[in-house]
């Protein structure tokens, strides 16, 4: 019994070791979600869908969306003449996963947007990203975006 009870509070004693200091991975998880959301907001297509893996899940407006085709979506659009006039979010949370190789970001935004058609649409949305470190480098493999229902 005594072993068993050494060896509890040995392993209990463990679990701090294993969770690890990730203050430094959410420092940098706030970084490339500011870069994320700025190239967004200027409508820099290359550096924000840079950000994204290539077969990352994206969900917005009700549906599944994959990578290829929101992108040419967008370009589209710009091309056009529509775009983000201003996307700004608030209440940045970073919970980083064990290992440290994995975080995910929860925001509000404040979105309003311009069609190529001259409407601008505004929005206040909630988004999750889940962001992996990938050779050094930080993807989002998975976005979830959604709008809150005006008051």
């Amino acid at each position: 019994m005594k072993k068993l009870l050494t060896c509890l509070i040995v392993a209990m004693i463990s679990f701090p070791a294993f969770a690890g200091d990730h203050s430094s991975v959410e420092a940098e998880i706030r970084e490339v979600a500011e870069a994320f959301n700025t190239a967004y907001a200027t409508n820099d297509i290359e550096t924000y869908f840079a950000f994204y893996t290539g077969d990352a899940v994206l969900y917005f407006y009700g549906a599944r969306q994959p990578v290829a085709a929101y992108r040419e979506e967008w370009t589209a659009a710009i091309k056009a003449g529509g775009g983000v006039e201003k996307n700004e979010e608030s209440d940045l949370q970073v919970q980083v996963m064990p290992g440290g190789d994995v975080a995910i970001a929860t925001y509000f935004v404040d979105n309003r947007s311009r069609a190529p058609d001259g409407e601008v649409t505004t929005a206040k949305a909630f988004e999750t990203d889940v962001w992996q470190k990938i050779d050094g480098e930080w993807l989002i493999v998975n976005m979830h975006y959604s709008e809150i229902a005006p008051e």
